[in-house]
């Protein structure tokens, strides 16, 4: 060293020496192993990991959508329409004629009510009828084999049908058992084991899938006036042909078609604005699971920097300049943060694998998942060493500037100090750098920015609260209990872990408390919220001389009440004041109004649980021009009024009518309403069904359902606790899934504090043994440490409550726009969790600190 202490003594080195010298150091350093390392390579691989998978898996997903679009689609082309089937001249044009022949499969789906033989158990299902062309693309398999065509013919005078396995259960039927449904009587011929366009139905299902041959359809009297019934044409066109052209030509011949067309570069939209959202929340989890760790990564440096306090203190007292202090640990920093990063992109790029064959269960999308990636794993290592630089440049400046007096001192005496401007620029670029990458990389900007500057608030609002506590704790003074004065001592001593416990687990505990309120919001929604008065059944596709005979029936059987009905149509917005719906549409946030036909009523009343919030209603008696009532949520979409002309395609027939009013409804009541609503004189001539409610008692509910399914098989009954059922199951399964992401913040943080825990435990062996010759025992000095962390888990528990719950409060107030309930079960078990973290960590230190004998350490100090 002698060459070197030297060069240092010197002060003339050069930049690039400089820069050698520390590399070489570094080198040497590093020979010397990673302890107190590991929390800082455990942080970076988890984050990075997380990213990478995420970033995988969804580029896997959206590769399958891609790739087997015709699949999912069902066909090159797809065209759907409500009510009625296409024409004979419009099927005609999709088959093609000539060189030009396409393949065509007609099919039809509606919910309708399936029983079984003893005319007892049923339920609702979602049908679909299939012609015997279809799949055009992929394959429907059953379960044990089989042919679809087979399994759905005709035998003995019965027609087959395929069935969901969850639907044998609900009715107890197997294999060649009859099936009721509506007026014909069907043989159980299979268990769908996958259906290749499922997810170019319908995305929310209230029942199991149960399929027939489409021939076999009208004898089951279900295809009435004005049912529900959606009618699809998927074309499978010959190689070569243009797809957009074949469909601007389609549309030039039939320009008034009451269908929706879709080809298979968008299958499944709603799937793919799933796979979207779904990357958007991962990533961000993911990324504040890297940001926790980053707090693991400052605290990992700053404990390396002040166990080589001696080191770099005797540099400097030979001449060391601050430049190479820097260089040097920095060096270190980064060689280490490339170790964890590569760490984490093995992980990263193999745990998408494993989690193919669960997706693939899950979702009705092939997941091409593979390492095949490289644009996700470049993604992820840019984040990890943005992190590893933002939170390393303060501890790393922090010891450049810092004069070798200062450092012999620092055990007993921090020397504070700030790094220079240019560290600070570099670190403020960092930052700046992370945050642009989260923003640029989101699908919704929006959202992401708004997570940026959430994660900036949070940190400095734990940073702040950190500081509070340790001022508070040296406020207290001298309290009586020797080993709750010591507990206090410790929390706003020099070198405490205060700041680095609280910001680390705090983080974590934060995003479950959210979570939890959120999703407790959403179960008090969906169940405990619904009105003593919330019917008990809806029947749908009443027809119009079925109504008088159904309503009697049910009001007949004892324990019903409050019958209900309106007439029922469908149709979509097609303009708002002559502008095209999806470019007058002035709220994105709305959008789903234009996502599918609506419901649609008329009435001469203000409809039960509604208010006029703009406008006027009209005359019970109104004869004139086209009237419409608009819910407000249409008004919020559109930024429209009462005066505003809204025209509506209904049965293919485009009506324009007046905005007479606005309307705000309460749809949690459970009772008939509608978005849009037309005054008397306009609908009354369309095909139309009825749609009605009745509240029964738990006694009377299956009275009601036989005496309806055995007198009206066509109409389709929805029992209102299944339906709750299916979405408390839906949102059971988004929350799990939430939670177990979220856990994994919740690991980086419980990381981060065993490595504050880890890195004062020096300090910690020092005070046992002090205090032990001093004549403390061993139950003392453990009781006063765990009177720390204990102190220390219900601060962080009350500070990340506050701050779950006041984010919880934002997301149900202002992004659900829902009532907002405070659950203090999920504070209290965050609490007792936090609690049990910090003493478990805590514990564990200090009987390692306990363990270690007094004579070497008081020898060495």
């Amino acid at each position: 060293m002698a060459t070197e202490n030297g060069a240092m003594g010197s002060g003339v080195m050069g930049g690039a020496g400089t820069l050698r010298l520390a590399l070489r150091l570094a080198r040497r350093e590093l020979r010397g192993g990673l302890k107190g390392f590991w929390i800082f390579l455990a942080c970076l691989t988890l984050g990075v990991a997380a990213i990478a998978s995420v970033q995988s898996v969804s580029s896997g997903l959206l590769d399958g959508l891609a790739s087997d679009g015709r699949s999912i689609l069902g066909g090159d082309v797809a065209l759907r329409q409500l009510y009625t089937p296409p024409t004979d001249e419009q099927k005609a044009v999709l088959a093609g004629a000539g060189p030009n022949v396409a393949r065509v499969s007609n099919s039809a789906e509606m919910r309708a009510m399936a029983r079984a033989d003893d005319e007892v158990r049923a339920s609702l299902v979602e049908l679909k009828a299939v012609d015997g062309v279809y799949p055009l693309y992929g394959t429907l398999t059953l379960r044990g084999g089989g042919d679809l065509k087979e399994a759905l013919s005709r035998r003995d005078g019965r027609w087959g049908a395929v069935v969901e396995a969850s639907l044998t259960d609900r009715l107890g039927v197997g294999i060649g058992d009859p099936i009721h449904l509506g007026d014909s009587v069907y043989r159980v011929a299979g268990v769908i084991d996958r259906e290749p366009d499922r997810a170019s139905s319908n995305a929310f299902s209230l029942g199991p899938r149960l399929m027939v041959a489409l021939d076999s359809l009208p004898d089951t009297g279900l295809l009435q006036p004005g049912s529900l019934t959606w009618w699809s044409a998927k074309v499978a066109l010959p190689e070569g042909t243009d797809l957009r052209a074949w469909q601007e030509s389609l549309k030039a011949r039939f320009p008034d078609a009451p269908w929706r067309v879709r080809d298979f570069t968008n299958a499944s939209p709603q799937i793919e604005r799933f796979i979207d959202r779904m990357t958007l929340f991962l990533t961000l989890v993911g990324l504040t699971a890297l940001l926790v760790g980053g707090v693991g990564v400052g605290n990992a440096v700053r404990s390396h920097l002040d166990s080589r306090a001696r080191t770099i203190a005797m540099m400097k007292c030979i001449g060391a300049p601050g430049a190479l202090v820097f260089q040097l640990y920095l060096a270190q920093i980064l060689a280490l943060a490339l170790v964890g990063i590569l760490l984490g992109l093995a992980l990263g790029a193999v745990a998408p694998l494993a989690l193919g064959r669960l997706l693939e269960d899950v979702l009705p999308v092939s997941a091409h998942i593979g390492v095949y990636h490289p644009g996700a794993l470049a993604l992820a290592a840019l984040y990890g060493v943005l992190t590893a630089l933002t939170f390393s440049l303060w501890p790393l400046g922090r010891a450049r500037e810092v004069p070798a007096g200062a450092l012999f001192r620092d055990v007993i005496t921090p020397a504070g100090g700030r790094p220079r401007a240019p560290t600070l620029a570099a670190m403020a670029l960092s930052v700046l750098a992370l945050a642009g990458l989260a923003v640029a990389t989101a699908d919704n900007k929006l959202f992401a920015g708004w997570f940026v500057a959430g994660s900036i608030a949070t940190f400095v609002t734990f940073r702040l609260a950190a500081g509070l506590v340790t001022m508070a704790a040296a406020k207290v003074g001298r309290v009586r209990r020797p080993g709750l004065r010591l507990a206090l001592a410790n929390l706003h001593r020099p070198g405490n872990p205060t700041a680095a416990v609280v910001l680390s687990l705090g983080l974590g505990l934060t995003v479950l408390v959210a979570i939890a309120l959120v999703q407790g919001n959403f179960a008090r929604r969906v169940s405990e919220t619904i009105p003593k008065d919330a019917p008990s059944f809806f029947f749908v596709d009443i027809q119009r001389d079925q109504f008088d005979p159904l309503r009697d029936l049910v009001t007949a059987i004892p324990g019903t009440s409050a019958f209900e009905a309106v007439p029922s149509l469908r149709g979509r917005i097609e303009s708002v004041d002559g502008v095209e719906a999806e470019k007058a549409l002035a709220n994105p946030e709305q959008a789903w109004i234009l996502a599918g036909d609506r419901g649609i009523t008329y009435a001469a009343t203000l409809p039960a649980r509604s208010q006029v919030v703009a406008g006027s209603w009209w005359a019970a008696d109104y004869k004139g021009p086209p009237l419409i009532s608009i819910h407000q949520s249409v008004a919020e979409a559109f930024n429209i009024g009462p005066g505003a002309k809204l025209a509506v395609n209904i049965l293919g027939r485009t009506i324009e009518a007046t905005v007479a009013n606005v309307r705000a409804a309460d749809f949690s009541s459970m009772a008939i309403n509608f978005t849009m609503v037309f005054a008397p004189g306009t609908l009354e001539g369309a095909p139309q069904t009825w749609i009605a409610t009745v509240r029964a008692t738990p006694d009377a509910e299956e009275a009601v359902q036989r005496a309806v399914l055995q007198r009206f098989p066509n109409v389709t009954l929805v029992r209102v606790k299944d339906a709750l059922d299916t979405v408390g199951d839906m949102l059971g399964h988004i929350g799990t899934a939430v939670r177990i992401v979220a856990g994994i913040t919740l690991v980086a943080g419980t990381l981060v504090l065993a490595g504050a825990v880890a890195a004062g435990h020096r300090r910690r062996v020092y005070d046992a043994v002090v205090l032990k010759v001093l004549g403390a025992t061993r139950a003392d000095v453990l009781r006063a440490f765990l009177l720390e962390y204990g102190l220390l888990g219900l601060m962080t528990a009350a500070i990340a409550g506050a701050i779950g719950t006041l984010t919880a409060w934002a997301v149900m107030r202002f992004l659900m726009r829902w009532e907002w309930s405070f659950l203090p079960s999920a504070v209290v078990t965050t609490a007792l969790l936090s609690t049990a973290i910090t003493l478990a960590f805590g514990f564990y230190g200090t009987w390692r600190a306990l363990g270690q004998p007094a004579a070497p350490l008081l020898r060495n100090e």
